[in-house]
């Protein structure tokens, strides 16, 4: 897990009693950023008392979630003890939910990968797909200590809970609306479980694990049976009031257009979505990409076609996104491979003038992500992580 560049300052923090879990976070975070800092050092930083800070760290070290590494040689006085975070003080489940696949991934709490699990499924509705939720949980149990197990995150295809839209069509999922569903999970694991939408979580994936490490402001268009957008704006997740920001792919961009699986018409995921691709390749939408070979010369002209009508809708996609969040870049990723996606981007320049032309820019205004077919997953598991660490996990988690 890549930390945030040097110029973040941490949290501080506050002395009141009832801000406990609060400070302890302000002390991890401040951890995890630096690597090792001294009991003085999260003193000075975090402007919480000596006191408190020997407290949280004790209480820390006891719960395994810290190490104390060899005391550092000084001149004189009592030699300070180094402290990091302690990579098996803490695991997270992350589950990416697609249409024909679940990934399921273990991260520690330094955001390694411990674990790997894909289970084949077809459109599953919630209480289908929980046998195999529990059998990811319980194989990931055998590999660490019970009580070490800090959550659970589930990232699917959106939008969540809109009436008409939430599960229509070869890029919806069925049965994922109900709040007894989560319910459930809890009961069943013993653990607390988070769920976001797919895009968003690949852009959480994509800042820890891929080329976006140092940016604070970009949006990063998840192109997988549908399309959507996670966005990542002023150094935080932003997923909107009912987690359904960001859902680019039902936005029309052709009046009278193509009909949409959600009743419109030219919404923008009828043509850059793998249900498109599909299409023109004269398959059916519901049926699972990643069982063809799409380097088989039967599918050049259907991927030709394809892209032809997918460049200039995701030049406007990008041209929307600009104008509204004046992002420092967006990056393009999901399910299709990088072959094809790229192929996608080169189509799609030149791009249309829009506020993010300047001189200065040190980035593309569009690339190609970097953090891999697990990105969502990982970033599900990552969110549970950084509940754990971050003080300010309430504006990354909607809690």
């Amino acid at each position: 897990m890549q930390t945030p560049l040097k110029s973040n300052k941490p949290t501080t923090g506050t002395n009141l009693e009832h801000a406990r879990l609060h400070n302890r976070r302000v002390v991890l975070e401040a951890i995890r950023q630096a690597g090792r800092l001294t009991r003085a050092d999260l003193t000075r930083i975090t402007s919480l008392t000596a006191q408190t800070i020997s407290n949280i760290v004790a209480e820390l070290l006891d719960e395994s979630k810290l190490s104390a590494h060899a005391p550092e040689k000084i001149a004189r006085g009592q030699p300070p003890v180094p402290l990091s975070i302690n990579p098996d003080g803490g695991y997270s489940i992350g589950f990416h939910v697609e249409q024909h696949q679940i990934v399921a991934v273990l991260l520690d709490l330094k955001g390694v990968t411990r674990g790997r699990r894909v289970f084949s499924v077809s459109y599953p509705t919630f209480a289908e797909a929980l046998p195999v939720l529990m059998k990811g949980v319980e194989t990931f149990r055998r590999k660490v200590a019970a009580d070490r197990l800090l959550g659970i995150g589930i990232a699917l295809p959106g939008p969540f809970g809109v009436e008409g839209m939430s599960a229509v069509g070869p890029t919806g999922m069925p049965g994922w609306d109900d709040p007894q569903s989560l319910a459930s999970l809890r009961k069943m694991a013993g653990l607390p479980v988070l769920m976001e939408n797919d895009a968003t979580a690949a852009a959480m994936g994509e800042r820890l694990y891929g080329i976006a490490g140092g940016f604070k402001d970009f949006a990063y268009l998840f192109v997988g049976h549908g399309l959507g957008a996670g966005l990542y704006l002023d150094n935080r997740l932003y997923s909107g009031h009912w987690r359904n920001a960001g859902e680019i792919g039902h936005i029309i961009m052709t009046p009278n257009g193509k009909p949409c699986y959600c009743s419109k018409q030219g919404c923008i995921e009828r043509y850059v979505s793998g249900a498109s691709l599909l299409e023109h390749m004269g398959i059916k939408a519901d049926r699972n990409l990643s069982d063809l070979d799409l380097s088989e010369r039967k599918y050049a002209a259907g991927i030709k076609r394809w892209l032809a009508e997918a460049a200039p809708a995701l030049r406007h996609a990008v041209g929307l996104l600009e104008s509204l969040l004046d992002p420092e870049t967006i990056l393009v990723g999901g399910t299709l491979s990088n072959d094809i996606l790229g192929r996608l981007i080169e189509q799609t320049l030149p791009l249309f003038p829009s506020v993010s032309v300047r001189a200065e820019r040190a980035h593309a205004r569009l690339q190609l992500g970097t953090a891999g077919p697990d990105c969502v997953a990982l970033g599900a598991a990552a969110l549970v992580v950084l509940a754990e660490l971050s003080p300010d996990y309430q504006a990354l988690l909607k809690a």
